[in-house]
């Protein structure tokens, strides 16, 4: 695409440049890696009655803060850990969401124990595609998938897992595509799941 082009994408990608290279570079792509689907659902679960864009800002932060979402290590955060992060300028100083972060690392443990990853147990939400949103207005704030997620991850001791957050962050990790038809990113996203599935 040269430079007198004008790119398509999804409206809410605004125009601040932090915003535009997370919506080209990683929203929607299908990921399976489990630290990076972990550390979105806890991201997911920070932005929780926050703008996005407050939380990409402070990614790495977050990252440096939590091991860089290494399930194990989080996992062995304690108490001192939490209080610690409180005084974090850098990150969301949110004690339930801190405490909730540690938590949702030792059940996603449990999770890899019994699925043999985070990913194959997420992945098994994943809709089946279908017809590509018009418009920001066709997007759902929540499904029936996302919902059956978060009743499940709730029934297994996750928290701030709520069927909006799941939605979201499976909008993000790629288990549905939610570029607009006009975006310039959809297809690269369904070709991306489309390999994935075989």
């Amino acid at each position: 695409m040269n430079e007198s082009e004008t790119i398509i994408r999804c409206g809410w990608a605004g125009s601040d440049p932090v915003y535009q290279a997370y919506h080209d570079n990683e929203w929607g792509l299908p990921v399976t890696d489990d630290n990076r689907l972990y550390e979105k659902l806890c991201l997911e679960g920070f932005q929780s009655g926050l703008a996005w864009i407050t939380i990409l800002r402070k990614r790495e932060n977050f990252r440096a803060a939590f091991h860089g979402f290494e399930i194990a290590r989080v996992a062995e955060m304690t108490e001192a850990d939490v209080e610690r992060l409180l005084q974090d300028a850098g990150i969301v100083r949110h004690r339930g969401k801190i405490a909730s972060t540690i938590n949702n690392a030792q059940r996603t443990l449990e999770l890899q124990r019994e699925f043999g990853s985070l990913a194959a147990y997420v992945w098994r939400y994943a809709p089946a595609p279908g017809p590509a949103p018009q418009t920001l207005a066709d997007i759902p704030a929540k499904t029936d998938a996302s919902t059956a997620l978060s009743k499940d991850l709730r029934k297994r001791g996750f928290s701030f897992v709520g069927p909006t957050t799941c939605y979201a962050f499976m909008q993000s990790m790629g288990l549905v595509n939610d570029h607009i038809a006009e975006c310039f990113c959809r297809d690269a996203a369904e070709t991306a799941r489309k390999a994935m599935r075989g």
